[in-house]
């Protein structure tokens, strides 16, 4: 869908070049990775991702970064399911601590959003490869624009 946009630049000067389809919808770096949303709802949800070689680090392993933004973005998605349609949210802070190596096939992030306050939430996601495994464990905190 945003394939003709990848290489265009943006800018804080420069208009948004894409809009999203949905409310609970990939955006063009999401797309990129090749990230699918399988769930989101009640504040959590589960996305998808091939392991392809654009994905991969010099050994041959899922790259830390990629394994960070399927995480992230999956904890947004749980998060976009219990927020009204057009809040503004941030990642503040992020960890991963990885658990096994992601060799190949497909990944699977299962996310839960928890409200902490009226600004503030925190998520989880778990990472896992094509076997189940548990890669990696996301934690965050987001923070909601002020009204």
């Amino acid at each position: 869908m945003y394939e003709h946009l990848y290489d265009e630049p943006m800018g804080e000067d420069v208009a948004l070049p894409f809009e999203l389809p949905e409310w609970i919808a990939c955006a063009p770096f999401e797309e990129y990775l090749g990230m699918t949303i399988e769930e989101a709802e009640g504040g959590k949800a589960r996305l998808t991702m091939p392991f392809q070689v654009k994905h991969a680090q010099g050994k041959g392993l899922m790259h830390g970064g990629a394994v960070t933004a399927l995480a992230d973005t999956a904890v947004a998605m749980a998060i976009k399911s219990m927020l009204p349609e057009g809040s503004h949210f941030v990642t503040m802070e992020l960890n991963l601590k990885f658990h096994a190596p992601i060799h190949g096939g497909m990944v699977t992030a299962k996310a839960e959003a928890l409200r902490e306050d009226e600004r503030t939430i925190k998520g989880v996601a778990e990472v896992f490869d094509e076997k189940g495994v548990k890669a990696a464990t996301f934690t965050a905190i987001f923070r909601i624009k002020r009204k």
